[in-house]
């Protein structure tokens, strides 16, 4: 890497660069890797309350426009098309669309009105007392947007909240799941000293082998995303599916403190483990797929895991760290303490709160020190340590190891890892399909948050012609 040393002359253009890319145009692009589509923890708070109409010529034009912001935009629009799959409700979002964006769009105001919406549908409905089915897809819609507030809630004024709002989520999921007929069995599956949890989702109770499809969250994604993005298609077609939290997600990261791996072998191996010991899983018909971020993951674990059969990458993703503005890159040098000092002197003391905000939710995965500052109010210390973690998730060099039949996933707008899935689908040498959704579809943009049930007619009418 090209480095060019930082003077007093250059301190203010790196300054006014960061901030250029991290308040402008350039805060969907820091937003990353999201399976739940999400966004920047924070971004400028748009003038006025009415929802603005964007140029025919964006990628979110019209009615797809929620809020002028693209970051808090893209992450409701996850929202909004998890409808297809009982994971939201359409009256419900836009109502919360509507109350945020009179209160003025902020940080505060969007954790606030999602959270009171996930309290409120752990609740019964007016009128009669609810059955099992009402409350247990009251309490996955609780989930999407529980998963909405935590987003961003280190942008809010309380974000020391952040584990407890992780926690409410995960309790409106396990609600849902217990009251699935027939529930998904829950196991902890050994993974070094900290288990991973999993929820093994089956069609029907009986030993019937089946296939098997292990479906890989992001590096934002909550287990609700796993729902829509894989768990109700595959029970629709008779199949097994496997929901869990690796390294970095979900319960290891708020809760047990773990971060990401790049060695992600080590986590899928020991679920395929776990499955193959199972009297209705066909072991020669185990899928795995992996979800925004987790398009670099679950090929990384592929490449080194024979047991699977079948791959799909949503998006492929070679090298997460270009998912991060040039301006954010060029703060990393070959030393730790060169970059922290310019981390800290230069950087750090010209960003607002809003950009702190996107960069402490961008590094939290990556950083215990990181997330555990944030969630005091403050800004991390060390850059070097956890840029570096993601700079090691790069596997330019190991998809050509790959030799499980591959579908490459890519998306028309795609904001995050614009280039990548042609670049991992060059790269492979296994029998392989590169298909892109367009904008013509409505399926445009990182993860096609507007067309779930398209993406997953896409996804598993391939699966299903690899190993039905």
């Amino acid at each position: 890497m090209t480095y060019v040393s930082a003077d007093r002359s250059s301190g203010p253009s790196r300054r006014s660069a960061l901030a250029g890319i991290l308040g402008g145009a350039g805060v969907a692009a820091l937003a990353g890797c999201t399976s739940s589509g999400a966004s920047p923890a924070n971004a400028p708070t748009p003038s006025g309350a009415t929802s603005p109409q964007p140029q025919a010529d964006t990628p979110t034009p019209g009615a797809m426009t929620l809020f002028e912001d693209p970051a808090y935009n893209f992450s409701c629009l996850w929202a909004l098309g998890g409808a297809g799959f009982s994971a939201g409700e359409v009256g419900e979002v836009l109502t919360a669309v509507n109350a945020v964006n009179k209160a003025g769009l902020s940080a505060q105001t969007y954790v606030t009105t999602f959270r009171e919406l996930g309290d409120k549908l752990m609740g019964p409905p007016p009128g009669s007392k609810p059955d099992d089915q009402t409350t247990r897809f009251r309490a996955l819609r609780a989930a999407q947007y529980y998963a909405q507030a935590l987003f961003f809630v280190l942008g809010s004024d309380d974000p020391g909240s952040e584990e407890d709002l992780y926690k409410a989520g995960r309790g409106a999921w396990d609600t849902f799941c217990d009251l699935c007929d027939p529930a998904p069995e829950k196991a902890n599956v050994p993974y070094g000293t900290t288990p991973l949890p999993v929820w093994f989702f089956r069609p029907d109770p009986s030993n019937t082998r089946r296939p098997t499809v292990i479906l890989t969250n992001g590096s934002d994604g909550q287990n609700v995303d796993m729902w829509t993005y894989g768990v109700a298609a595959a029970l629709d077609r008779g199949w097994n599916a496997l929901v869990y939290d690796g390294p970095g997600q979900g319960q290891l990261l708020f809760v047990d403190q773990v971060v990401f791996t790049p060695t992600w072998e080590k986590v899928v191996g020991p679920l395929v483990d776990w499955l193959s010991r199972r009297s209705d899983v066909d072991t020669a018909k185990i899928g795995l797929t992996g979800l925004s971020m987790a398009g670099d993951l679950a090929p990384r674990a592929a490449a080194f895991e024979d047991r699977i059969a079948a791959l799909v990458a949503m998006p492929g993703c070679v090298e997460p760290w270009l998912g991060f503005p040039a301006e954010v890159r060029e703060i990393l040098t070959p030393s730790k303490e060169e970059t922290n000092n310019i981390w800290n002197e230069e950087v750090v003391p010209g960003m607002s709160p809003a950009d702190a905000a996107t960069m402490k939710k961008r590094f939290e995965p990556f950083s215990i020190p990181a997330m555990l500052a944030a969630r005091e109010g403050k800004i991390f210390t060390d850059f070097y340590t956890p840029a570096k973690r993601i700079q090691a998730l790069t596997i330019t060099d190991i998809v050509p190891r790959i030799k499980t039949p591959t579908l490459v996933l890519d998306y028309e707008d795609e904001q995050f890892y614009p280039g990548q899935a042609q670049q991992m689908f060059d790269a492979l040498t296994a029998p392989k399909d590169y298909l892109k959704l367009t904008a013509a579809e409505g399926a445009q943009l990182h993860c096609s948050p507007m067309a779930p049930q398209l993406h997953c007619e896409v996804v598993f009418d391939w699966l299903q012609e690899r190993l039905g």
